[in-house]
């Protein structure tokens, strides 16, 4: 028998501490398989099977465990704890989300009972309640043995957690092994485990940048960005990936933000900026560095804690480095680059004077290049409101704030949203803020949906003519704004001025706006309802989703608005859309084709849209795409 197979050297009675280490110790190159090593034969299987409810199950978990965990001996109390987790049956992930809400009596005799857990734990379950304590109780002197667990299938993801606040590497580490999913990761994991600098270099600047969407804090950590840029000074190339690095953190696309978790920002943006001047005068490095000042001026980098000056002195940097012309840069991202350039460099008031009331700038930017998103940000005395509230989502889009006076005061309060998760407001929130005037001042008040773990922002009192000014301003400017979208909003416009000219083909509008990954296409989306009232088989209405692009072809905004508006006056927008989803029944019956019949699709496609119809904004693209016109 091979060491390898020769558990039976460890008795049964091992703590899975002790395994972990013993596995470890036998693996030939010292390489942990990517989702761990098997917990010892004969460890029960985890319970998948509980049908508590969360409220139930934690009140059950409480109970069992706060009294043991009060006692003074870690002996007992681990010996309670082993039997008693037993008897849950709850599955580990679920238990550590119920230990680390546990209020404790006795802090450190609940340390005291973690410890004696993660060193001489036998089973899964009870390991992990030692581990969860210690997200909350560790120290120091923990994370040897934590490292040690997060190598066992099962358990990496709470030593990770537990890890987190005291090595903020190896919890990346072991969060990346998780997450291995092509070999520059693989690379990545292996150079940085084993402290190989350039190893570690080379295989981090292999990974593309499609992998960074919410996961850049946790690869910048694994890899030790700060030390590579310090170990690094003039490498232009490990500037540039920095900079991406945390441009990605500060985003909100699909993720909350996570540039204001990680430790080193400040350092790193100030050591790679230093290499500013070394980038090659490419269009993309200049759209990379006017990417870094906007986040540095409105976004949330802005928020970091920067020394007296230091921020500022940052932005005097890149405005050097972002002058000068375009040459050779795409028409979109040369657009984008006239759009802001001017943005993050207005000397705007940093500050209120002593004792008066604040300042407020409205900021619409466009955060990516190649996409649709568009954003409003607002900085109330020269700092960004919304990251330091709500780091789930960005703000509104300009749409939905600044037109049609969304933003305006009025003698009666009245509720706005400034932002939304980026997964929807049921899911992770939004964040509302309650506007009035009062008298020469106007309020934001009544603040709700602020992020769990932060204060809720005392009320701002604006000087109402300097918030009307302001207001004027940004509903005046459209220099955000480019062709697409600029057709888009004419038409939204038109038809609100025109509600007849959907209304006569039994339409109703559902959004008019940009393609997301194609911003030179302005698409207007409508649902056509049977006319008859008609339901399926569920009582739903039967209904067509249909997609009308309109790409930019040079044309004016205002023209292509126009020509728009009077098509839609004078033929059925049904006739020239493109059908999207909807009922395969109501379709059939006025001559459309689907690609494919099955009630599956139609059932996704149904709850697809239902999800749209319910959230109100947010439309993603179709699953399908095809030309469902009738001949002729």
């Amino acid at each position: 028998m091979s060491a390898r197979d020769e558990r039976a050297a460890l008795t049964p009675g091992t703590s899975l501490h002790d395994h972990a280490l013993f596995r470890h110790g036998i693996e030939p190159d010292g390489r942990i398989p990517f989702d761990g090593y098997p917990l010892p034969d004969g460890h029960p299987p985890e319970n998948f099977r509980n049908r508590l409810r969360w409220s139930g199950a934690h009140e059950k978990v409480t109970a069992a465990l706060v009294p043991l965990l009060a006692d003074p001996d870690p002996v007992r109390a681990a010996e309670a704890v082993h039997l008693q987790v037993a008897t849950l049956a709850i599955p580990h992930g679920t238990l550590r989300g119920h230990v680390v809400r546990l209020v404790l009596a006795d802090e450190d005799a609940a340390r005291r009972t973690a410890r004696h857990l993660v060193h001489n734990g036998t089973s899964a379950a009870a390991v992990t309640v030692g581990m969860a304590l210690l997200i909350r109780l560790g120290e120091a002197e923990d994370v040897p043995h934590l490292k040690a667990l997060g190598m066992l299938r099962g358990l990496a993801a709470t030593a990770s957690a537990a890890l987190e606040p005291l090595d903020r590497q190896a919890a990346a580490l072991l969060k990346l092994r998780g997450l291995l999913g092509s070999h520059p990761e693989r690379a990545l994991h292996t150079a940085a485990s084993t402290g190989g600098r350039e190893a570690t270099r080379t295989a981090l600047l292999s990974i593309p940048d499609t992998v960074f969407s919410g996961r850049s804090r946790g690869l910048a950590e694994a890899a030790d960005l700060h030390g590579l840029l310090l170990s690094h000074p003039e490498d232009p190339e490990m500037a540039a990936l920095a900079l991406r690095l945390l441009g990605d953190m500060c985003h909100q696309r699909d993720h909350r933000t996570e540039i204001l978790d990680y430790g080193p920002a400040v350092p790193v943006y100030t050591l790679a900026l230093a290499q500013a001047d070394r980038l090659p005068p490419a269009p993309e490095h200049r759209a990379l560095l006017l990417s870094t000042a906007l986040d540095l001026h409105s976004g949330p980098a802005a928020l970091l804690d920067w020394g007296p000056g230091s921020r500022e002195a940052l932005l005097d940097v890149l405005e050097r480095a972002v002058s000068g012309g375009a040459e050779g840069a795409s028409p979109l991202l040369e657009d984008w680059i006239r759009r802001h350039a001017r943005l993050p460099f207005a000397r705007t008031p940093v500050a209120a004077s002593p004792g008066g009331p604040p300042t407020l700038q409205v900021a619409p930017v466009q955060t990516d290049v190649d996409t649709s998103a568009v954003e409003t940000r607002f900085l109330v005395d020269g700092l960004p409101l919304l990251p330091a509230l709500f780091r789930h989502g960005p703000g509104n889009a300009p749409e939905f704030l600044i037109d049609y006076a969304g933003l305006r005061a009025g003698p009666e309060p009245r509720e706005v949203q400034l932002a939304q998760a980026y997964c929807s407001e049921g899911c992770c929130g939004a964040l509302y803020v309650t506007i009035r005037r009062d008298g020469a001042e106007v309020v934001w008040e009544g603040w709700r949906g602020v992020d769990a773990k932060r204060e809720p922002p005392p009320d701002y009192r604006f000087d109402a003519a300097a918030y009307d000014a302001e207001v004027e301003r940004v509903e005046r400017d459209l220099s955000w704004c480019w062709p697409a979208r600029r057709t888009a909003r004419l038409i939204t416009t038109g038809l609100r001025e025109r509600p007849g000219l959907l209304v006569r083909w039994g339409l109703t509008l559902r959004s008019i706006t940009t393609d997301h990954s194609e911003p030179h296409i302005a698409v207007m989306r409508f649902v056509f309802l049977a006319p008859d009232g008609a339901e399926d088989r569920h009582g739903r209405p039967l209904r067509l989703y249909f997609d009308w692009r309109l790409p930019d072809d040079g044309s004016p905004p205002e023209e292509r608005a126009a020509a728009a508006l009077e098509r839609i006056g004078n033929s059925d927008p049904t006739g020239f859309a493109q059908l999207q989803r909807g009922s395969s029944e109501l379709a059939a019956a006025l001559g459309y084709s689907w690609a494919d019949g099955s009630e599956q699709a139609e059932q996704a496609e149904y709850a697809a849209a239902e999800q749209d119809v319910a959230g109100g904004r947010g439309f993603p693209a179709a699953r399908s795409r095809r030309s469902a016109l009738p001949d002729g």
